[in-house]
């Protein structure tokens, strides 16, 4: 765990919600099974394998000693999560958790919650698609986008944000978009905003009639039973983009699985709507680095004909 602890030891001041340590990318051996996220105020530790008491003791008092040099006056939060078949056991280990707890990126404040399941309601590793939305929309004032699994609505807030006259938010979680509300109204977007919470594929009708759109955003789940698989089911959703995209509007696709290589989206575009060009994948934030890029998150930018 040697690389863990030396980026604990140099780690800055964070500000931003943001990726600390990504052991997950397979560049530091043995430690393949380790992230370490911050949350300002709170640092989250999550492992993949379970972790022994003497492993959290040691870096517990790495933590402390860091904090201690960054900041002595104020206390030291973090959480352990381990996670494993889907699911995760969650632990606050020191300190405390705000609540509400809001995090920044780059100005923008989103909800988060560090103490109830899987994810955390803001996904770190989609920083730099979250930027290229920015920039795409401020480019095109007045666009009126569709966001897909939309989940707590990030791409929604800096969308409308940079002047986005409407943003559709879809997706099967109430309880997120309530969330994705709630971080509208945080940053002060509510007006052009709308929420529904639908089966994408039981809603085409809805989605058609709401179209064109200037941009479409697709950020689902790679596995989620009964819900979305990615090797059945992302075809569907590229087989509609035709339909809902205005003439030179742009597709935002987006794959986190490790098994699924560019390819596997590439091919698909290429044989169902040929008619789309290709024009750029989305950099992952420099701490996701990867053995492979084709392990890491995809995000590919796609654009109708004029």
């Amino acid at each position: 765990m040697q690389a863990l602890l030396d980026a604990i030891a140099t780690m800055r001041m964070p500000t931003d919600a943001q990726r600390v340590f990504h052991g997950r990318g397979g560049l530091h051996p043995g430690c393949e099974h380790w992230t370490l996220d911050v949350f300002p105020p709170v640092w989250v530790l999550t492992s993949f394998q379970p972790a022994t008491d003497d492993e959290l003791a040691t870096i517990h008092a790495a933590l402390s000693a860091r904090w201690q040099q960054l900041t002595p006056e104020q206390p030291l939060n973090w959480v352990y999560q381990y996670r494993y078949e889907a699911r995760a056991d969650t632990r606050l280990m020191a300190g405390g958790v705000p609540e509400p707890h809001v995090v920044t990126e780059h100005g923008t404040r989103f909800r988060v919650h560090l103490l109830r399941g899987l994810n955390h309601g803001f996904f770190l590793d989609m920083a730099e698609g979250r930027r290229w939305v920015r920039e795409h929309v401020a480019a095109r004032p007045g666009l009126k986008v569709l966001n897909l699994f939309a989940y707590t609505c990030s791409f929604s807030v800096v969308a409308l944000q940079a002047g986005a006259r409407q943003v559709v938010n879809m997706d099967m979680s109430d309880g997120a978009l309530a969330i994705g509300k709630q971080n509208h109204q945080l940053n002060g977007v509510a007006a052009g905003a709308s929420f529904l919470p639908h089966d994408i594929f039981a809603s085409w009708g809805k989605i058609t009639r709401g179209g064109p759109y200037g941009l479409i955003v697709l950020d689902p789940p790679s596995y989620q039973k009964g819900s979305f698989v990615a090797e059945k089911d992302y075809a569907r959703l590229l087989r509609r983009l035709p339909d809902l995209l205005a003439p030179g509007g742009h597709a935002l696709l987006c794959l986190n699985s490790p098994k699924l290589g560019v390819a596997f989206l590439q091919d698909q575009m290429q044989a169902l709507v040929p008619q789309l060009r290709f024009e750029q994948r989305v950099p992952n934030p420099p701490v996701f680095a990867d053995v492979s890029s084709e392990r890491s998150l995809k995000v590919l930018v796609y654009k109708a004909p004029d």
